[in-house]
């Protein structure tokens, strides 16, 4: 398959916190890297609430679409990462918030733990 692979670093995202790229570009697709609840400026995590959590992770996979030139209305596929699988109905309350039409396809997976006590990450593949 032709095409390079092209590492995305966005300026208004968290740094990330590990040897990783915030995305990476192969032909029409973007591979986001998982973001958890972190606000970009202070690098701190965001609220105890899941919801909010959620909201943060999903700006945050927004503002990596928008440095790659995309959008994350585009996205194909998110992966949910959760600690707290019972919190499942306000996570979702925040994704029909952001996609009421056309929600793009999505794996939620229960995990014991993420990075910096966080209780949710999300992933993204993108169209752009």
């Amino acid at each position: 398959m032709p095409g390079e692979r092209v590492v995305i670093v966005a300026a208004d995202a968290p740094e990330a916190i590990g040897p990783y790229s915030h995305a990476v570009r192969f032909g029409d697709l973007l591979f986001c890297s998982g973001q958890i609840p972190l606000e970009p400026a202070s690098g701190e995590l965001v609220s105890v609430s899941i919801g909010a959590q959620a909201r943060r992770c999903l700006d945050n996979l927004a503002a990596v679409c928008e440095a790659a030139g995309t959008s994350l209305a585009r996205a194909l596929r998110l992966t949910i990462y959760m600690v707290e699988l019972d919190a499942f109905a306000e996570v979702n309350a925040v994704f029909e918030e952001l996609f009421p039409v056309a929600p793009p396809a999505r794996a939620t997976v229960g995990v014991a733990a993420l990075p910096r006590g966080a209780l949710v990450e999300i992933d993204a593949i993108v169209a752009l």
